[in-house]
């Protein structure tokens, strides 16, 4: 719980709303690099995030359920 509390707390905001059971080390590292990527752009990096979900979410589906 203390990771978790360490995260920033946009992160954490985002993460609360989050469909997956993100690790605090792993969603930190992505966070980070997207903050990077898109300089500090807080909406873009959420953006990025819920895409980079759903994706994950999808893929997860078809693995599971055999469907999209």
């Amino acid at each position: 719980m203390a990771d978790y509390d360490r995260l920033p707390s946009d992160l954490r905001g985002w993460l609360s709303q989050a469909a997956l059971p993100w690790s605090p080390r792993s969603v930190l590292r992505v966070w980070l690099s997207a903050m990077k990527t898109y300089e500090d752009d807080r909406e873009a990096v959420h953006l990025y995030m819920s895409h980079l979900e759903a994706k994950k979410l999808k893929k997860e589906a078809k693995k599971i359920w055999g469907f999209e």
